[in-house]
């Protein structure tokens, strides 16, 4: 419980800046915990219901929590890179080993986000080949634990195929959203990671996709 007191006060910090980072960080850290407590799952509604029930935040309109758990002003790159630099000892021989993947979340209703019919290579005989899924390129520090290697998740992007975002781009009043290969979706992540570790020497360990795709040593990115 010390150690997560001290990561959630260092996270509630990151809103200081913010108009009204007081409320917005208390709101944020409660609803993380609301979300490790095995109350309920973690639908906006109940992770309310949680604070209103277990915590006493019985003041909170739902529609400004609900505009708050979809607000764009939550400092993101900002709340993980304070996560990343809490890691204790993330070095491996002076470097820091990364793994980068992308994978398919299979879902059954129609309206989640992020969802389209996606290919999937390693489909059985008796499974879609093109399932109603969401596509992400995930990145993860690759750590040895007690004898064994773990995988410690530090990033993702939702992957969109372009035909995808031209046809959502039609329909958009505003301003279009630019296409992303997976590739470029990583390289941000990675520089954004970097630039939490300083001059830290870092390797991409990936499968062949990456390079035979793109015509690069899969292995380091560095």
């Amino acid at each position: 419980m010390i150690i997560l007191h001290d990561i959630l006060e260092k996270l509630k910090n990151e809103f200081a800046l913010s108009r009204k980072g007081t409320e917005r960080g208390i709101w944020f850290v409660y609803t993380l915990i609301a979300v490790i407590i095995p109350f309920t799952s973690s639908k906006t509604s109940n992770l309310l219901r949680c604070l209103q029930t277990l915590f006493g935040f019985t003041g909170i309109p739902k529609k400004r929590f609900y505009t708050f758990m979809a607000s764009p002003k939550i400092p993101w790159r900002q709340l993980w890179q304070s996560l990343w630099k809490m890691i204790p000892d993330p070095l491996t021989d002076g470097r820091l080993l990364l793994a980068l993947d992308d994978y398919i979340n299979p879902k059954t209703g129609k309206k989640i986000f992020a969802c389209n019919k996606v290919f999937d290579h390693a489909a059985k005989q008796n499974q879609s080949r093109y399932p109603w899924a969401q596509n992400i390129v995930a990145i993860g520090l690759l750590k040895m634990v007690k004898g064994r290697w773990a995988c410690l998740p530090l990033s993702w992007r939702f992957y969109h195929l372009k035909k995808h975002i031209e046809n959502l781009n039609r329909s958009l009043n505003g301003p279009k959203i630019e296409f992303e290969t997976k590739l470029a979706q990583a390289t941000k992540m990675i520089t954004d990671i970097a630039g939490a570790f300083g001059q830290t020497r870092i390797i991409t360990i990936t499968d062949s996709w990456f390079g035979v795709e793109f015509h690069i040593n899969p292995f380091n990115f560095s």
